[in-house]
């Protein structure tokens, strides 16, 4: 779990939806995530912040950054608000939240938890698959286990020959992918063919990354991402804005801090 950046008034990447389905998002991150709730207090960790981002941005944490010996170690926050998003180029997901850091006599006031956090609502006809080198050749197709393509997938006409069907997939931008879903080969299974490659071209998918399918309550197919974790040279360009964001955060905080203002941050869970 990552917290990626931190700044005063930092919006979302330009033209991106603000309202993800949020199946779909939880999917994505993983059953272990559990975003707090909105009117809950969280604490929040400036120092250890930066140099999280300093080590995620390679940058060392030296004398060049000013130093704020008023800012707390430690800050009490109010969540005023929790937004989820994914990031456009890599389908990566994160979540944005807005704080507000509480007075010492707020901090005393009486406080009654909220839920301790947005349910983590794991769908139940799903499947997910890490892809192989054959599922990302360019001249092949996606090989489907045949119990998940039986419980997520809408049942094939076997009376055709061979059983096909065309499936339409909606991924966390909303946008649609056609494939062709067939049953053929020796032995017989269930493959992705028309359309796959297409998707994995697009997404810049390679073996090592997990791709999954949910079919929801609403009988639609959604379509998600989870990367191999590697090395990163820099965060996505929807979360970091400069080599020097972990200068920025503090200040945000320490401003935060001082003025009692709302500040935001990024969580990215993986």
């Amino acid at each position: 779990m990552k917290l990626s950046t931190s700044g005063m008034g930092q919006q979302a990447h330009e033209g991106e939806k603000n309202c993800l389905n949020s199946e779909l998002w939880h999917a994505c991150a993983g059953p272990l995530v559990c975003l707090p709730t909105v009117g809950s207090r969280v604490a929040y960790f400036p120092q250890g912040h930066s140099e999280q981002v300093a080590a995620t941005t390679n940058k060392e944490v030296d004398a060049h950054i000013p130093n704020y010996p008023n800012l707390s170690p430690q800050l009490i926050c109010q969540l005023h608000n929790v937004t989820m998003h994914a990031d456009v180029e890599t389908d990566e997901v994160y979540a944005q939240m807005t704080l507000q850091p509480l007075t010492q006599e707020e901090q005393k006031d009486t406080y009654l938890p909220v839920e301790f956090g947005i349910p983590n609502k794991q769908p139940t006809n799903y499947f997910c698959k890490t892809l192989t080198a054959s599922d990302t050749s360019t001249h092949g197709g996606f090989s489907v286990p045949r119990r998940a393509a039986e419980k997520v997938f809408p049942p094939l006409d076997f009376s055709q020959t061979p059983p096909a069907q065309e499936l339409i997939a909606r991924d966390l931008h909303d946008v649609e992918w056609k494939f062709r879903h067939i049953f053929r080969g020796q032995p017989k299974r269930h493959l992705l063919t028309t359309g796959w490659s297409v998707f994995v071209s697009a997404k810049r998918l390679v073996a090592g990354d997990s791709v999954l399918f949910i079919w929801n309550e609403k009988n639609q197919l959604l379509l998600g991402i989870r990367r191999a974790i590697r090395p990163q040279t820099e965060m996505p360009s929807s979360v970091l804005s400069s080599d020097s964001m972990h200068i920025g955060l503090l200040a945000a905080a320490a401003h935060a801090a001082a003025t009692n203002s709302c500040f935001t941050v990024f969580f990215n869970p993986r």
